[in-house]
């Protein structure tokens, strides 16, 4: 309704920007996350666990636009150098994706994924720790040891695939966090992405633009349930397709 162009029209390049930062995000949050949590729970009370464990409230403390301020500000008065935007001032404004904007685009982009990592990589390190102590502690691990399986063919195989099961439960609402929750990190640091847009279009009441970007959130988080699921398919034997019918 504001600029009288279909919705289509007005994403454009912001949906595959947005998709973009979305993924590097949950791949970033995943790497960093389960090893990680794998060697707190493994090597429990010990100065690294506590180190790791301050590093994770810390990380879940910090709100991520202010990350982001702080971020802008150190690398600016140091080291005099812009972290905002996507794109240098060259292809910022070139329509065409050629491959020297693709690379341009990679060497800005893990600022933004960077300050949208930090937060949810330091709940998954939790989430990761409590469920690997759970598993640890059941009889079939005690057992397995007691019949000489080696410790990280046991670790590997049984405690941390049943221990993924919750980590992997939480894809489904990661997805569209990304996207609302990440609106006022775009802000701050200038990023062309839909959360900006999204925020506009509530303050001015643009019902087709807020009603097409709820539409894609709805579509985010269903696309998120369906692969949590078939990961936890994947992942643990107990779950079966046949389960259901009996």
């Amino acid at each position: 309704m504001e600029n009288n162009l279909p919705v289509n029209e007005i994403l454009g390049d912001r949906l595959v920007l947005t998709a973009t930062i979305s993924l590097l995000t949950i791949l970033l949050t995943w790497m960093l996350a389960v090893p990680i949590g794998i060697y707190s729970a493994v090597r429990r009370y010990t100065t690294g666990d506590y180190c790791l464990t301050l590093l994770g409230f810390i990380g879940m403390s910090v709100p991520p636009f202010l990350l982001a301020l702080v971020l802008m500000y150190v690398s600016s008065e140091y080291f005099g150098v812009s972290v905002s935007g996507l794109f240098s001032v060259r292809y910022a404004a070139d329509p065409a994706w050629t491959w020297g904007k693709v690379a341009d685009l990679l060497k800005h982009v893990w600022v933004p994924v960077a300050v949208l990592g930090v937060g949810s990589t330091a709940v998954m390190v939790r989430v990761m720790r409590a469920n690997l102590l759970d598993e640890l502690k059941k009889p079939y691990v005690v057992v397995a040891r007691a019949k000489g399986v080696r410790p990280l063919r046991l670790l590997l195989k049984y405690p941390v695939r049943i221990a993924l099961n919750p980590f992997v439960s939480g894809l489904a609402g990661l997805f569209p966090q990304l996207i609302s929750g990440g609106a006022i990190v775009a802000l701050v640091l200038s990023l062309p992405t839909i959360g900006p847009m999204l925020l506009l279009a509530l303050l001015n009441q643009d019902t087709y633009f807020a009603a097409s970007m709820l539409m894609l959130l709805s579509v985010l988080a269903s696309a998120g349930t369906l692969a949590s699921d078939l990961l936890l398919l994947w992942l643990d034997p107990r779950i079966r397709f046949e389960g259901g019918g009996k």
